[in-house]
């Protein structure tokens, strides 16, 4: 495809229309769509150039996408960056939006990541100062960079990213159903244009009731998006030991790295875990590196919280592409604290957290701290003496998971526009989940770092998922979900057995006169794929075994405390 030179077809009016707050452009902004790049293999990858139309040198900023180049990437990207002072390399996969070669998930990014650094070095207007930026999949890529980085790479910004695909599609071994789909949707038709996407969205709203309840599982979603063979490898290899995931995680390109990185997330993304991981593994390789967390979901990150998002990133490639570090906040980490809404600047995010306090359930329904939690040593400290899976331990309660009629999935960190915090009173009033509240609190209390469930159960089947959340109580009754997390259970005969569930990481502040509610279930459908309750394939099951849950003495909530400075 032939190159030209021109201006963007969408003007910087039309996108501050769209998105209050924006700073001021510096540059008119010029396009060169269409170049090709020679990929590891030869593949042609189809890239365009935004550029400053100023005189001068500018560093450039490589953002490497399977959506396409079209909405939203080249406004968000080509065109806002550019004028900025960036050039800005937008570049399509290989196999995915004109380019050529075949997409395999996750499996050529690092080596074509390298051959388009190699091609750069030949243009003239690179003057050797790189950056990488970009979304969700668009930050896989960056860590793929990150693997062997180039001496021209000198920072990245990695928003709402993901490392570990296969921590994307699985939790503990259970599908992550409703991710698995959306993703296909994504990786499948968003680089085909807006219409084909749009149809392939609509079709898949209308039919998604029919593919996530099909008995089996297995190719259901063929209906809606048509052939995806990586789809179907992804879906039927849920052993993370598995020789399928040989080095999806990208995880290691942390350990040692010293390219700057800036992190961004939401306390509802459902790449939040992943975004804590990174950021501790860059802290512990002594990585110059910051955090924002805020208010948001996977999406809403780019389109709500887009203006702060383009804030945070700018100020980063500015300071350290551009030798302007004047735009830096004074702290490594910003979050937007729930429950309070506001944003906090502090010193640091907690991966293990010095204080936290244990709560456990009472037969009644109630919830209450355990006597003596609250003392430094962190989540597993806290849990020790709390007599887990100990001799004797008698009931609390039980519930019976229907696989037919499955618990219902609310709210929480996924892709889907139904993420984020939702009232959970419909989930709340259903036979199939238990609930345990505290009393009305005397004074605030804040969360900030991991919450971890440690339970003690048993199962009649010897199979089961369980699925356990924190929410927020309020005056009126209304129960908002905080976090949340869910973890497969195997268990030997009927005798309790332990198992522990990271419900992710928060920042939260339950105010004076809220109430703490602990939720447990044994589903939450169609965020996990049913489990069958017979140890069949939940993908292959066509049979079905109603499992009963119970719930014993010794289990226990532990809640991480920080200071959030004011």
């Amino acid at each position: 495809m032939a190159s030209r030179r021109g201006k963007p077809l969408l003007s910087s009016r039309m996108m501050r229309a769209i998105w209050r707050g924006l700073p001021d452009k510096r540059h008119e902004v010029g396009w060169e769509p269409g170049l090709v790049v020679p990929g590891a293999d030869g593949s042609p990858l189809v890239t365009d150039h935004y550029f400053p139309r100023t005189a001068g040198d500018f560093p450039t900023l490589l953002v490497r996408s399977p959506y396409g180049r079209g909405l939203p990437w080249s406004p968000m990207y080509g065109m806002l960056f550019a004028e900025q002072g960036f050039h800005v390399v937008l570049q399509s996969c290989r196999g995915t939006g004109g380019s050529g070669g075949v997409f395999d998930l996750w499996r050529n990014e690092a080596a074509d990541g390298r051959a388009t650094v190699s091609w750069l070095r030949r243009q003239p207007w690179f003057d050797g100062t790189l950056g990488t930026i970009g979304p969700s999949y668009l930050g896989y890529v960056q860590w793929a960079l990150a693997l062997d980085p180039p001496p021209e790479l000198k920072a990245m910004v990695v928003q709402v990213g993901l490392h570990d695909p296969y921590a994307l599609f699985y939790a503990d071994g259970a599908l992550r159903l409703e991710n698995a789909l959306l993703v296909g949707l994504g990786m499948t038709y968003q680089h085909r244009g807006i219409a084909p996407f749009a149809r392939a969205t609509l079709r898949l709203q209308r039919r998604m009731r029919d593919i996530v309840t099909a008995r089996p599982l297995r190719g259901a979603y063929a209906s809606a998006l048509g052939d995806v063979p990586w789809l179907d490898d992804v879906m039927t290899h849920p052993d993370a030991g598995d020789p399928y995931w040989d080095g999806a995680s990208l995880a290691r390109a942390a350990a040692g790295l010293r390219v700057p990185t800036s992190l961004i997330t939401g306390r509802y993304d459902a790449l939040a875990d992943q975004t804590f991981e990174q950021y501790a593994r860059l802290r512990q390789a002594g990585c110059d590196t910051a955090l924002l967390v805020g208010p948001w979901t996977h999406t809403s990150a780019l389109q709500q919280g887009w203006p702060e998002v383009f804030a945070e990133s700018l100020a980063w490639l500015r300071a350290h592409l551009c030798g302007e570090p004047s735009g830096l906040r004074p702290t490594r980490v910003r979050v937007h604290v729930g429950g309070e809404d506001v944003w906090r600047d502090i010193d640091d995010w907690p991966s293990d957290p010095a204080a936290t306090t244990s709560w456990v359930p009472a037969a009644d329904g109630h919830l209450g701290r355990r006597a003596g939690s609250g003392s430094a040593g962190g989540v597993n400290g806290a849990g020790a003496a709390g007599g887990v899976n100990g001799a004797g331990a008698a009931t609390l309660a039980s519930l019976r998971y229907d696989p037919a009629d499955p618990t219902p999935s609310i709210g929480g960190p996924l892709l889907s526009r139904t993420a984020g915090a939702r009232d959970n009173s419909p989930l709340e009033g259903r036979e199939d989940v238990l609930t345990f509240t505290g009393p009305p609190l005397a004074e605030p209390l804040d969360l900030l770092g991991p919450v971890v469930a440690r339970l003690s159960v048993s199962t009649d089947t010897g199979y089961a998922d369980v699925f356990t959340r924190l929410c927020d109580v309020d005056a009126q009754g209304r129960s908002v979900n905080v976090c949340d997390g869910l973890a497969r259970l195997e268990t030997v005969g009927q005798a309790p057995s332990e198992v522990t569930v990271r419900m992710s990481s928060t920042a939260y502040r339950f105010p004076a006169g809220h109430r703490l509610r602990w939720q447990i279930s044994a589903g939450a459908h169609p965020r996990y794929a049913r489990n069958p309750g017979t140890g069949k394939s939940p993908v292959d099951a066509v049979d079905f075994a109603p499992i009963r849950v119970t719930l014993h003495t010794g289990s226990m909530l532990t809640l991480p405390h920080g200071t959030l400075q004011r």
